[in-house]
């Protein structure tokens, strides 16, 4: 295995975010993230290949994009790709999706038992409503005893192989069902290594600002029980990060839509965390030589060069974001079939410089907000145990 220091040097600002881990031969039995920087999972974006990109620019932790419990138990071959760690990629780190405290027991068994992950996050954040709809993600914090069940049947079944679990979550469903004090509670009750929070309601989507106070105020809330809150939402660029933890005191910032089509970002943070007041900023060409390696990278991960280059379509105006490319050439860069064909439309481009103004403003998902889809029934008892529905979907949102 390689060094579980993973990123940067020892930044003199803040501490490094350390998770324990007790086996795997890792150093004094904890992995020391020199940068407390973590790769968020995003569904159809964060495969081995985009974690690759991201952890050669300085990222520390590197989720994997969530998938279920169920599917994962079930075996079923997309979700099995899903958890592939990239070559070197360490620590190995899944997220799960689970209803059901039983299954998601069984699920951890298995990576325990056939030495699948290093590393396991609970994911109590997605607001989609395929998930919501059915009492996961951001929905489930709500019940507290069915959130408690199942936080606590993770962390069981991985003790015995010294793997920590850590958990993500939001605030609450909408402003009137504020879960986060009481989740997080339970999560440490439970003995999570850390608890993640992105600072918006269920309801907001993606939309509008994330609120950083909510996330001090877990800092504090958190505080007697020695469990390090890390946060997320609206991390746009190294100095974003270094605010977020002056401003929260939180241990740590999790970066999610932030680096799409910009996986640099990672190298901006390591940089301001250290001090470093230059900003990254990527020329034209320097941007291309990141897409073709983006491309092999996913040909190695398909093992199909077309179903690769249909991955990569959706990456290329994030990453040609701001700069001048003609219209003609945007067009069939968002059609691009072969590795061939990618490298020669790269070809095509004119070095220009960073256009930061435009380059580093949101991207990726701009849900508008709107009510959460639940059970029917989900928000009368927030100490009910609902029936549990059987989710046969094989990944998450």
């Amino acid at each position: 295995m390689v060094s579980p220091t993973v990123a940067g040097l020892l930044t003199k600002s803040f501490a490094p975010l350390r998770l324990p881990i007790a086996n795997g031969g890792f150093a004094n039995n904890e992995v020391v993230l020199d940068t407390p920087v973590v790769l968020a999972p995003m569904a159809g974006i964060t495969n081995s290949a985009f974690r690759t990109l991201c952890r050669e620019q300085g990222a520390g932790l590197f989720v994997s994009e969530m998938v279920t419990a169920r599917a994962l138990i079930e075996r079923h071959p997309e979700t099995l790709r899903l958890i592939t760690p990239g070559k070197g990629e360490t620590p190995r780190s899944v997220q799960l999706y689970a209803v059901d405290p039983k299954v998601t027991e069984l699920a951890v068994k298995m990576l325990m038992e056939e030495n699948l992950a290093d590393h396991i996050d609970l994911n109590f954040g997605c607001p989609v409503p395929k998930v919501t709809r059915r009492g996961g993600g951001s929905a489930l914090p709500f019940k507290q005893t069915l959130f408690s069940q199942i936080v606590s049947s993770a962390v069981k079944a991985a003790k015995p192989f010294g793997v920590p679990v850590t958990i993500k979550m939001r605030i609450g469903i909408d402003e009137d069902h504020a879960t986060y004090f009481t989740a997080a509670k339970a999560a440490a009750d439970a003995g999570v290594a850390w608890v993640a929070l992105h600072a918006r309601y269920a309801s907001q989507m993606y939309e509008g600002h994330a609120d950083w106070s909510a996330i001090t105020k877990l800092v504090e809330f958190m505080a007697p029980t020695g469990v390090p809150v890390l946060g997320n939402g609206d991390i746009w660029s190294g100095q974003d990060g270094v605010a977020m933890m002056e401003e929260t005191g939180c241990a740590g910032v999790v970066v999610g839509r932030g680096c799409l089509g910009r996986p640099w970002l990672f190298a901006d943070l390591v940089a301001a965390f250290n001090g470093d007041s230059t900003k990254v900023t990527p020329s034209l060409f320097e941007v291309r030589k990141i897409m073709m390696r983006h491309g092999e990278l996913l040909v190695e991960f398909f093992e199909a060069e077309g179903r690769a280059m249909r991955d990569l379509r959706k990456h290329m105006a994030w990453y040609l974001k701001g700069f001048r490319v003609p219209r003609e050439l945007r067009s069939k860069f968002g059609m691009v079939s072969s590795l061939g064909e990618l490298e020669w439309l790269l070809n095509q481009l004119e070095d220009q410089p960073y256009p930061s103004e435009v380059a580093d403003s949101p991207r990726g998902r701009s849900s508008h907000g709107r009510p959460v889809h639940l059970p029917d029934g989900w928000l009368n008892d927030p100490f009910e145990i609902p029936a549990i529905t059987i989710d046969d979907s094989v990944s998450g949102g």
